[in-house]
């Protein structure tokens, strides 16, 4: 950038800014051709040691927002916790569900959209074992294990999970993988709305490209520290 679009980028008078960048430039974090001015590596300095302690809830939380005010409809983030979901972020909009869901707050992985995506994302032999019979929260509940396992694989193939009343009467829920820099799935992110507000196919149509956006803008971020993010710790 010239001296000029430095100060106007910064609000910086003319003479000030180019003190701070001759200042910059004597640390190594600078240099200039003697009409423009350019960043050098070492500026990776300043923030590296504050991104590499950002968590996975901290790296989704603004691609969260975003993807509320884009669909004006609640999303959360969760990771695998044995065989339960552990929510890990949380953006909500209109409260829908009668249990107040909160960082920590933990479901049975199988009745969850998030939960199912994170199944499909293992291996068979290293999901968690589950009880023979699954206990049914509601009247829609799978509650079969070789059906259930029939889903899974089909979220696998898909790379989403839409589960429609499966934990809570009048809750539908979408959920696709996050995955980290080596491709594997680390977390779930899923937006929910009232199960009378349109159709499932309605609900793909409507919110799956976005929420593939928010997951793949989280990935990014992801590769980007070099990390799969930490969880928050287990509560």
């Amino acid at each position: 950038m010239a001296l000029t679009a430095v100060a106007g980028a910064t609000g910086l008078a003319r003479a000030t800014a180019r003190r701070s960048l001759l200042t910059l430039e004597q640390l190594g974090y600078v240099a200039s051709d003697g009409r423009q001015w350019r960043l050098l590596p070492r500026v990776l300095e300043l923030g590296c040691a504050r991104l590499s302690e950002l968590g996975l809830a901290d790296i989704a939380r603004p691609h969260l927002v975003a993807l509320v005010r884009r669909v004006h409809e609640s999303a959360s983030l969760a990771v695998l916790d044995g065989a339960d979901i552990r929510y890990v972020a949380r953006v909500p909009t209109v409260r829908i569900m009668s249990v107040n869901i909160t960082v920590g707050t933990r479901f049975p992985a199988y009745a969850t959209s998030m939960g199912r995506v994170l199944l499909a994302g293992l291996a068979p032999g290293e999901r968690p074992p589950l009880p023979e019979a699954l206990p049914a929260l509601t009247r829609h509940t799978v509650t079969s294990p070789v059906e259930l396992g029939r889903v899974v694989e089909r979220a696998a193939a898909d790379e989403y999970a839409l589960v429609d009343e499966e934990l809570e009467e009048g809750l539908r829920s979408l959920a696709v993988p996050v995955r980290d820099g080596q491709g594997r799935v680390v977390a779930a992110v899923n937006v929910a709305r009232h199960a009378g507000d349109g159709t499932r196919e309605e609900m793909r149509e409507a919110l799956l490209p976005a929420l593939r956006e928010a997951a793949a803008l989280i990935e990014a971020d992801l590769r980007a520290l070099g990390t799969a993010g930490r969880a928050a710790p287990p509560l």
